[in-house]
């Protein structure tokens, strides 16, 4: 490959000097780490990083190649992926390409060569900011300070409802109302005898009733949870009439639903492995955490919370523990209160709920 000279520079000042590979251009985004040690494939086509620059923890990517089964959706949604040595001959069977020319296709900056450890450092001691990758260095720095990522579940939702197994035979019909939907979630759905409604962010609560499922399951996607105002008062309007389970973003949705509050965490935590055990029966679960916005506060009361699992690999206990919400009731006046039973599980170490009684 070919050393085609880049620069990496954070809005803090800092600057990196890399190498391209994958598509040519100048990108700006905001800059994020993650520490899977594989599941890169996963990482690059999750809607999740949408907006984002994503650097890679692990020193060596790329060495099993492109496997399209492995993808998470149809195609790459990082603004750009950095890592500190990239592999050009991949050994894998089920291989069909070099990272290099994956990226190069789907238009993906990519960037080798800099000291990831470093750069990781930086960002946990600074927190998350916006980065620029260019060719020459950058001078005017006002781009890279405004950037924000905006429109972002637009962005990455499903056109139309699209159906996924068969209704007629299938136990239970799940709508997955689509806010950057994983394959795997639907995947993993149809394992259960589910057959699956995957449907946009833009329909209502109405349309949804409307076809009818068991339950209704919230996506994972990227951006914040606040700018998504519409799919907030649809959320308020389908609470209570039918079974929700969220995850990532749309846990967070529904937090501000129920009249939550997110606060932007200082770096976030993505990545892979996290064992988490179940404390009544003391079963190991292993996640994949990938959160950013921190749930800070609640105008809901709390009737009842009950903590049911522990995360290992998190050493402060204030951090530790996945809550499970087991009554609230929702509303700030006796008008218009509101009893639900929610279930929420959070296989995420870094967020903190604090709910004010």
């Amino acid at each position: 490959m070919k050393k085609n000279k880049v620069y990496l520079t954070l809005q803090n000042g800092k600057v990196f000097e890399g190498f391209r590979f994958g598509a040519v251009g100048d990108v700006v985004g905001e800059l994020v780490f993650t520490t899977g040690m594989t599941g890169y494939l996963e990482t690059l086509t999750d809607p999740s990083y949408y907006g984002q620059i994503v650097t890679q923890t692990f020193p060596l990517i790329g060495n099993y190649g492109v496997i399209p089964e492995d993808f998470e959706s149809r195609k790459p949604w990082v603004s750009a992926y950095i890592v500190r040595e990239v592999c050009d001959y991949p050994s894998n069977f089920r291989s069909e390409g070099t990272l290099n020319d994956y990226l190069e296709k789907s238009g993906i900056v990519g960037v080798y060569g800099i000291d990831t450890r470093e750069l990781t450092r930086i960002v946990r001691e600074t927190g998350v900011m916006n980065a620029c990758i260019s060719s020459k260095p950058l001078k005017d720095f006002e781009t890279l300070k405004k950037y924000r990522v905006t429109n972002a579940v637009k962005s990455v939702t499903c056109s139309e409802v699209k159906e996924y197994g068969d209704r007629a035979s299938a136990r239970w019909t799940v709508a997955v109302w689509d806010f950057g939907c994983k394959k795997n979630i639907i995947r993993e759905l149809l394992k259960r005898d589910c057959a699956v409604l995957r449907v946009p962010a833009f329909y209502t609560a109405e349309q949804i009733l409307g076809l009818n499922p068991d339950g209704v399951m919230l996506t994972n996607g990227p951006g914040d949870p606040e700018e998504n105002t519409g799919i907030i008062e649809e959320l308020k309007k389908l609470a209570g009439k039918k079974p929700i389970f969220g995850i990532c973003l749309g846990h967070q949705l529904f937090a501000l639903a129920m009249g939550g509050k997110t606060a932007k965490m200082k770096y976030g935590h993505r990545g892979a492995n996290q064992p988490v055990k179940k404390l009544d029966t003391g079963r190991v679960y292993i996640s994949s955490p990938f959160k950013t916005p921190n749930s800070t506060r609640a105008t809901t009361t709390i009737i009842a919370i009950r903590f049911t699992q522990k995360n290992l690999f998190c050493r402060k206990e204030k951090n530790s523990f996945i809550v499970i919400i087991l009554s609230v009731i929702w509303g700030k006046d006796n008008v218009n209160r509101r009893q639900y039973k929610i279930s929420l599980l959070i296989f995420n170490v870094e967020v903190q709920l604090i709910f004010a009684f």
